[in-house]
């Protein structure tokens, strides 16, 4: 099935992929406007790459919204904008709303992140947590009140618990590997579509943990502490190395844009995508993300070329699939 579904646009060669990329001569002529929206995880890649765009067509004017996953495809349907950035991919009743109002769209990886539990520094007994104590925590069934809740040895320290939106897609993929897709998540969160009000948040009070994307917590190494997840193997710390290489498991995952097939015809969403492609390794790299490996971008390159349509994540029963990029690429 997996080989069905990745073998479409595949056959175009890694020497194709930005063979008809415009020239930077063209480039600084080229005038229009490029509309993105979606993810707050995915925004600070596709912002650098936008403002390095910029400075080599600078009469294309490139927006990036941040309304969350979910609040991108409910514009990119709508036929609001050119691209979605994603945080995961699309879901089964995304694809039908588009596919009725006639959107054909080309799906294009291009990065990982890993979803990083944090918790206050002054917490200094929470080192580690498996898969069912994070479900003990941010579950709706029999979720901890207090620290001692989840482990007898810890204190009764009161949990305060910091979560992304729920319209986010860090929130969609994070209650589907905790919960499962009909399970349900605590509703005494405190939520916010901006990562810095839940670092503020986790900061802020001893007893707190929250969870986002693994750049912020880069980011702000100083002022939360990262917690291990043991997902059957032992507990793996969030780093760049465990990320690229699947050893964060089940937290790690890849990050998308969903670029209109209507909008990729228009010549400065074309140079866009093209500029994105040939330069996301590094800046993803940049930003504090985690570079796809160079095969995956040969074959995402080559889906571009092709102009391939559609999800590889979506099987042909409809069912939304999990799984690494090195299955859908292969």
């Amino acid at each position: 099935m997996l080989k069905q579904l990745s073998s479409i646009g595949l056959l175009a060669t890694a020497g194709l992929l930005f063979a008809a990329a415009p020239q930077d001569a063209n480039l600084k002529n080229l005038k229009g406007v490029v509309k993105i929206d979606g993810s707050s995880t995915v925004y600070p890649i596709t912002e650098a790459v936008a403002e390095e765009f910029n400075a080599v067509a600078p009469k294309v004017r490139v927006t990036v919204g941040v309304s969350g996953t979910g609040g991108g495809f409910k514009r990119f349907v709508a036929g609001e904008i050119d691209i979605a950035d994603a945080s995961r991919p699309i879901k089964k009743s995304e694809f039908d709303m588009a596919a009725k109002a006639k959107i054909d769209f080309i799906e294009l990886p291009i990065a990982f992140d890993g979803l990083t539990i944090v918790v206050n520094p002054k917490n200094t007994w929470c080192t580690s947590l498996t898969v069912a104590q994070v479900k003990k925590i941010f579950g709706a069934s029999g979720s901890a009140k207090t620290w001692k809740d989840v482990d007898a040895s810890w204190p009764a320290t009161p949990i305060k618990v910091y979560s992304p939106g729920t319209d986010s897609g860090t929130f969609d993929y994070f209650k589907e590997v905790v919960v499962g897709k009909d399970g349900a998540i605590r509703s005494d969160m405190s939520v916010s579509e901006d990562d810095n009000v839940l670092v503020r948040g986790v900061t802020g009070d001893e007893g707190a943990i929250g969870f986002f994307g693994c750049a912020y917590y880069f980011e702000n190494k100083d002022k939360v502490r990262a917690v291990g997840v043991d997902g059957g193997k032992g507990a793996v710390m969030p780093t760049i190395e465990s990320i690229e290489n699947g050893s964060y498991a089940p937290f790690s995952r890849p990050l998308f844009i969903y670029v209109s097939k209507a909008s990729a015809d228009k010549p400065e969403v074309k140079a866009f995508i093209e500029f994105y492609l040939k330069n996301v390794a590094r800046l993803a790299a940049e930003v504090g993300y985690v570079k796809l490996p160079d095969a995956v971008y040969s074959k995402v390159g080559a889906n571009w070329t092709a102009n391939r349509i559609g999800s590889q994540f979506i099987d042909p029963k409809g069912d939304h699939i999990t799984g690494s990029l090195a299955e859908f690429y292969k």
